[in-house]
């Protein structure tokens, strides 16, 4: 019950800020416990936040499995699935800040200052994510074969990796007003996901 009161009040934290603002000690305040109390049932501040994300994670898949069953449409020609395809993971995607901001910070922040068993735990955890977000790919889209494991990695890393700039802090917008020629860098995080799976998409299905 405690794992689960620290879970659920980190997961409240990153409602209202994101994960480089979310430090041990506003967390032990706010669930109530000393800080060494919270160091009982997680070792770090990134322990915590490494489950929250396989959470996200799970819990997002599942709702993915809807999404494209209820979007692609099954007879269409393999360059037409893969832009349904491109189009339901990058709104899926955008729609959760949370979840691609944790994905942003998990190879620089959130898998240092934690055990090697700490880390295993969590690969073992992401391989079988990986695994059913594959294989719900495929299902879909089979012509990808086994670059659909490929593909899912690099569309995790890419929500993660362009999350960083969406939205832009207020200078980079005044910027943009002041010059709008700078606006070539301004994209929506939808439409910059969208560009990049479906790119991908379209480089490694099988030409006829």
């Amino acid at each position: 019950m405690r794992r689960r009161a620290i879970l659920d009040t980190a997961a409240a934290m990153l409602d209202e800020m994101p994960v480089a603002e979310v430090t041990l000690n506003e967390l032990s305040r706010r669930v109530g416990l000393a800080k060494s109390n919270v160091l009982r049932y997680f070792e770090s501040r990134e322990a915590v936040l490494l489950e929250l994300l396989d959470v996200f994670l799970e819990s997002w898949l599942a709702q993915l499995a809807d999404e494209l069953s209820a979007g692609v449409e099954a007879q269409a020609a393999p360059e037409a699935r893969a832009g349904q395809l491109a189009e339901i993971l990058s709104r899926s995607l955008a729609e959760r800040a949370v979840l691609c901001d944790l994905f942003g910070a998990q190879g620089g922040v959130l898998e240092h200052n934690v055990s090697v068993e700490v880390v295993k735990r969590h690969k073992r955890s992401s391989l079988t994510r990986l695994a059913t977000m594959s294989d719900l790919v495929r299902r879909h889209l089979p012509e990808l074969g086994d670059d659909a494991q490929l593909f899912c990695l690099m569309s995790l890393v890419s929500a993660g990796a362009l999350s960083a700039y969406v939205p832009p802090p207020p200078s980079v917008l005044a910027a943009y007003a002041d010059e709008p020629a700078l606006g070539v860098f301004h994209m929506e995080l939808r439409d910059a996901l969208r560009y990049s799976f479906t790119a991908a998409l379209v480089g490694v299905l099988p030409r006829a």
